[in-house]
């Protein structure tokens, strides 16, 4: 339950500790002065009060007891108990410190006068102070005005102030808090940039060194992560060096071997001998180049603006030209910013895959919302559901209905998507009304920035 209650940012967690903070130290220090420096001042106060009221009522016993009362009007005093006035009135919400200011003074009032002597508070516009003595040896109720500044004492301004102080560290530690911040915030966009480079290698796209002239840890946290990412960019120009001569050093001795067949082997002699061998070479270079392809860095390919229409119909125009007919249903497309060889390949490989697997009905259309332009390519195949093509999407997984094809690698729905991700678009899968399948690839109508 803690853990659900607490923030979520370091940022919301460490404010709310510092004014968990500063609430504490502000109840302590109130806590610290009402009880051990203003109560002993109002203390003080009620027992030199009590002393001038016993003198006080010292000088009014000694006064004649005239018939009509007359000095007991001049003084204010009243034989009957005030109306409005109670021994321990209720407390005002409003002002709950003067509340107290004043039960503190009665009770301390009340310690030091005579038990003859009651007190009494009188509420309301006009507060006084009502205390019985004896005029003229008679007891007599008479009110004395409580001023303003008595009833305060500054105690009101010294709590103004102090919330005030405690409101300008919280604002002082948030603000420390956001510059602490900064860089970590900067610290994990640098790492989600580094994560989607690391999904779609090919893009090529590395953040920019973080910067270190922040406090000490942070600093350090940035320059290893700038490290981290010189290693992983010197790794993938490795792995492409490597690619690259293991890719020529691979086809120079199948081209010498496929010269050195076909000087050796009389012609017109075990042709079905040579039509296999001639099969597994063409397999070994299939395989070579879709390895490449998977590995081939196509940011090197700079995107322009192109017709995808046109793309779409030279390929099916191709595909015609082999036995396979591909229908079209091609809507109106602005230009659309894409890298040629790139998607030539996705296409290529969406539509190998429907020839292959999907065996009839293949189809291409096109259409375009507000934000991207879509191929989507179709076939009437039965064999694989949209699900589980998703799952092909990863690195050499292989469906079951591609046990008994040769020449794949399980990488052709890996290029085609690591291509759709390098132009900042996706592939997805869904099954096709009437059956089948369709691969829809969306392409952004603006070029993905660099």
């Amino acid at each position: 339950m803690l853990r659900r209650l607490l923030p979520r940012s370091l940022l919301a967690r460490n404010i709310a500790l510092l004014v968990a903070l500063v609430a504490i130290t502000q109840a302590c220090s109130l806590t610290v002065l009402m009880h051990y420096v203003q109560r002993p001042r109002i203390e003080r106060a009620a027992i030199v009060f009590a002393d001038y009221v016993r003198t006080l009522d010292r000088v009014v016993a000694a006064l004649p007891l005239d018939p009509g009362g007359v000095a007991a009007t001049r003084i204010g005093a009243q034989a009957q108990e005030p109306a409005h006035a109670a021994e321990k009135p209720a407390p005002d919400l409003h002002h709950l410190l003067r509340s107290w200011q004043r039960d503190v003074f009665m009770e301390a009032l009340r310690r030091h006068l005579p038990a003859d002597m009651p007190v009494r508070w009188q509420t309301g516009e006009a507060e006084q102070l009502w205390i019985r003595m004896h005029v003229g040896g008679a007891p007599r109720w008479i009110g004395l005005p409580i001023n303003e500044d008595v009833r305060a004492g500054g105690i009101t301004t010294a709590l103004a102030l102090s919330t005030a102080l405690a409101l300008l560290a919280a604002l002082t530690g948030y603000l420390i808090q956001r510059h602490l911040n900064r860089p970590l915030q900067d610290l994990a966009h640098a790492a989600q940039d580094l994560a989607h480079a690391a999904q779609d290698i090919c893009a090529g796209s590395t953040p920019p060194p973080l910067p270190t002239d922040g406090p000490t840890e942070i600093a350090q946290v940035s320059s290893a992560f700038n490290q981290m990412t010189q290693a992983l960019q010197q790794a993938e120009q490795t792995r492409a060096l490597m690619l690259a001569g293991v890719s020529h050093d691979i086809r120079t001795p199948l081209t010498k071997l496929r010269l050195a067949m076909a000087m050796s082997i009389p012609r017109g002699a075990d042709d079905a001998f040579v039509a296999s061998a001639e099969g597994y070479l063409d397999h070994i270079e299939t395989i070579l180049q879709q390895f490449m392809d998977y590995a081939g860095s196509g940011e090197k390919e700079q995107p322009q603006p192109g017709d995808v229409n046109a793309l779409v119909s030279q390929l099916a125009a191709d595909f015609a030209g082999l036995g396979h007919e591909f229908e079209l249903s091609l809507a109106e497309l602005p230009p659309v910013p894409y890298r040629p060889v790139s998607l030539m390949r996705l296409l290529m490989n969406l539509m190998q895959n429907a020839v292959v697997y999907g065996k009839s009905g293949f189809s291409v259309r096109t259409w375009r919302d507000a934000a991207c332009a879509y191929v989507a390519v179709g076939d009437r195949g039965t064999g694989i559901s949209a699900h589980e093509l998703e799952q092909l999407k990863a690195p050499f997984s292989r469906g079951a209905n591609a046990r008994g094809h040769a020449g794949g690698t399980g990488l052709g729905l890996a290029i085609v998507e690591r291509i759709a991700r390098l132009h900042g678009g996706s592939l997805q899968f869904r099954p096709r009304d009437g059956g089948g399948l369709e691969a829809v690839v969306a392409l952004p109508l603006q070029a993905p920035a660099a």
